[in-house]
C-alpha cells in the first residue's frame, strides 16, 4: 500500500508529476517512496522509448535470395558401374559364346584329350562364327545333316601334307533322328571318315571322344569338339535345342 500524506498518494504524485503537498518534505516515509517511484518511472520511460523507437523504424529490406548454385552430382563409384556393365554383358552374351567358353574350361587337365579339347574348341568357335549360326542352336540343328558323338579310332596324317584322315566310331547320334522301327537303312554309318586340316583339330589322337556337326549338303564337319569337358557343354545345348529344331525348316 502506497504511503499517503494529507490525502496525497506518493506513487500517484510521482506518476502525475504534481507538486508535493505542503509539509511532505518533512515526511521521510512519503518522501522516500516518492523518490523510488520517480526512479522506477524514469527506467520505465527509458524502456518505452526504446520500444517505441524500434516500432517506428521501417522494417529492413529483405535481401534478394542468391541464385542457387548448380550442384553436380558426384559420380558413382567406378567399380559399381563396371560390375553392372559386366553382369549385363555376361547375361546378354552367355548364349552366343556358350560353345566358345567350353575350351577355356578344358585347358586345366592333362593328357592328349584335354590338350586337343583346348585347340579343337577354339577351332569350333571360329567355325561357328564364320557360319553365322552358333553350333547347337535350333537353327543350326535344323540345317544339319549329322550331329553325333563318337570316338576317334584312327588319326592318320596324309604323307607330305598337313591333312588328317580321322576315323570316328559313332556312339550317340542326335541328327538325323530316326525312330527305332524306321532305323533299317536310315541310320548313318556307325563309322565315319573325315579328311580335315590339322589346324581344325590340332592335337587330336586316337581314343579321344569327339562331337561333330555336319551341315546339309556338306561332306565334312564345320564343328568339332574334342574331349569330354568340351563335349559336355555342347551336348547340353544340343539336347536343349532339339525340340525347337523339330519345328523349324532350314532356310
Amino acid at each position: 500500500m502506497s504511503t499517503e500524506h494529507d490525502g496525497a498518494d506518493a506513487l500517484m504524485t510521482a506518476i502525475t508529476g504534481e507538486p508535493l503537498p505542503p509539509g511532505a518534505r518533512e515526511d521521510a516515509a512519503f518522501l522516500a517512496e516518492h523518490r523510488a517511484a520517480e526512479a522506477d518511472l524514469a527506467v520505465l520511460r527509458e524502456q518505452l522509448g526504446v520500444i517505441g523507437h524500434a516500432l517506428a523504424e521501417p522494417p529492413p529490406a529483405t535481401p534478394a535470395p542468391e541464385p542457387a548454385r548448380s550442384v553436380r552430382p558426384s559420380p558413382r563409384p567406378r567399380r559399381r558401374a563396371f560390375s553392372l556393365a559386366l553382369g549385363g554383358l555376361a547375361v546378354a552374351a552367355a548364349a552366343s559364346v556358350m560353345a566358345g567358353m567350353g575350351w577355356l574350361m578344358s585347358g586345366g587337365g592333362t593328357g592328349a584329350a584335354d590338350s586337343s579339347s583346348l585347340d579343337a574348341g577354339s577351332s569350333a568357335e571360329k567355325q561357328s562364327d564364320a557360319g553365322g549360326v552358333a553350333f547347337g542352336s535350333a537353327r543350326y540343328l535344323a540345317c544339319s545333316r549329322l550331329v553325333a558323338e563318337g570316338e576317334a579310332t584312327a588319326v592318320e596324317r596324309l604323307p607330305g601334307t598337313t591333312t588328317l584322315r580321322i576315323t570316328l566310331s559313332l556312339t550317340r547320334v542326335y541328327l538325323p533322328e530316326v525312330p527305332e522301327e524306321d532305323a533299317k537303312g536310315s541310320k548313318p554309318d556307325e563309322e565315319q571318315v573325315f579328311v580335315v586340316d590339322e589346324n581344325v583339330v590340332p592335337g587330336i589322337r586316337a581314343g579321344d571322344p569327339v562331337l561333330v556337326g555336319v551341315p546339309r549338303g556338306a561332306d565334312q564337319p564345320d564343328f568339332w569338339a574334342v574331349g569330354e569337358r568340351q563335349i559336355a557343354l555342347e551336348r547340353a545345348m544340343v539336347t536343349a535345342s532339339l525340340p525347337e529344331a523339330r519345328e523349324l525348316t532350314c532356310g
